[in-house]
C-alpha cells in the first residue's frame, strides 16, 4: 500500500517520464522511448495514453506480442479508447491472428464509426481473410467519408481485381494515383491488373513508374517478369525474377514456382535456375506459398492520434 507522500511522488513523476517518452517517440527513438514509457506506467499504471503510446511504439519495432500487451492493457482500463482497439486489431494482424483482428476493427468501427482509419483497417483485414465482398463495403465506407483517400481507392481497386472486375480496379487505382502519383503500391498494382488484360506495354511502363519511387520494390520486378513471362521472352523474365528475388528470396522464388504466368518459360534453363538454384532440390516447392499479390501492399491505417504513423 503506497503512503500519501509515494502516491504523490508518483504523481509528479509521470508528466516528466511521459514526456520524455514522447519527445524520443517522436525522434524515432523508440527503444529509448519504451523505457520511459515503462517508467512513467510504474508511476501510474492507470493512464491508458501511455500503454496506447507504447503499444504503437512496439509495433513500429516488429514486437508485436509486447504490442499487444500492451494494447490489451489499455482496453482493460478503458474499453472506449478507439485508437487503443485499432492498435490492437494491428498488433493482431501482425501476428497472423486474423480472426480476432476484425474483432478489435469491429469494435473501433462500433466507438467511431466517423473516423476512416477504423473502416480502412476492417477492410484490409477483410482483404487478408478473403471477405471480398465485406472488404469493399468497408473501402467504399471510407471513401464516402473521406473521397480523397488514396489509399481506400488503391484497397478498393484490389479487391475489385480479385473479383475480376478489372476495368472498375483501373479506374480506382487511377483515381488513387490521380490524389498520390508517388504511391508505388498503386503503380504496381496497376501494372498486375493491366497484365490481367494482356496490355503489355502498359504494364511494364506502370513497373518503371513504380521503380522510379521505389527501386527496392521487389512486387514491380516480379510484376515485370510476369509481363515477359507472359510474353514467352525467358531472358529477360530471368533478369527481372533475379532481381525480384534478390530482395526477399523467400517470397519470389517461392510465388514464381507456383506461378502459371511462368508455364511458358518455366523450363528455360535461365529461369529454371532461380526457381531451383540446388540441384538437390528438383521439385517444386512443397510448403506454404508466401503471395504478395493478392493484397494492398499498404501499410495498416494509424489512428489520428496515435504516436507513429504508418503511411507509405
Amino acid at each position: 500500500m503506497l503512503s500519501g507522500m509515494d502516491v504523490l511522488r508518483s504523481q509528479l513523476e509521470f508528466p516528466t517520464w511521459h514526456g520524455q517518452a514522447t519527445a524520443l517517440s517522436q525522434a524515432g527513438l523508440h527503444r529509448a522511448a519504451i523505457d520511459k514509457y515503462k517508467r512513467a506506467l510504474s508511476a501510474d499504471p492507470s493512464r491508458t495514453d501511455c500503454w496506447v503510446a507504447m503499444g504503437f511504439a512496439h509495433c513500429t519495432l516488429q514486437d508485436y506480442g509486447a504490442a499487444l500487451e500492451s494494447f490489451n492493457r489499455a482496453v482493460a482500463i478503458d474499453p472506449k479508447r478507439v485508437e487503443a482497439w485499432q492498435g490492437r486489431g494491428i498488433a493482431q494482424a501482425s501476428l497472423e491472428q486474423m480472426e480476432a483482428a476484425l474483432d478489435s476493427f469491429n469494435r473501433a468501427v462500433t466507438l467511431a464509426p466517423e473516423e476512416p482509419s477504423t473502416w480502412q483497417n476492417r477492410g484490409s483485414c477483410q482483404l487478408r481473410l478473403h471477405r471480398d465482398r465485406n472488404a469493399l463495403v468497408s473501402f467504399d465506407h471510407v471513401i464516402d467519408l473521406e473521397p480523397g483517400n488514396y489509399r481506400a481507392w488503391h484497397s478498393r481497386a484490389v479487391v475489385l481485381a480479385r473479383l475480376r472486375r478489372y476495368p472498375a480496379a483501373l479506374d480506382s487505382l487511377d483515381t488513387a494515383l490521380a490524389l498520390n502519383r508517388s504511391c508505388h503500391y498503386a503503380w504496381t498494382y496497376r501494372g498486375l491488373v493491366l497484365n490481367k488484360l494482356q496490355r503489355y506495354e502498359e504494364a511494364l511502363a506502370c513497373f518503371n513508374q513504380s521503380l522510379r519511387h521505389q527501386q527496392a520494390n521487389g512486387q514491380a520486378w516480379y510484376g515485370r517478369a510476369t509481363t515477359f513471362a507472359l510474353q514467352g521472352d525467358a531472358d529477360r523474365t530471368a533478369e527481372n525474377l533475379r532481381a525480384a528475388i534478390s530482395i526477399d528470396v523467400v517470397a519470389y522464388r517461392e510465388r514464381a514456382r507456383r506461378d502459371r504466368n511462368f508455364y511458358q518459360v518455366r523450363s528455360a534453363p535461365a529461369v529454371e535456375a532461380l526457381l531451383y538454384p540446388d540441384s538437390a532440390d528438383d521439385s517444386p516447392y512443397n510448403g506454404q506459398e508466401t503471395s504478395t499479390g493478392d493484397s494492398a501492399g499498404l501499410p495498416w491505417a494509424a489512428p489520428p492520434s496515435s504516436p507513429t504513423t504508418a503511411a507509405p
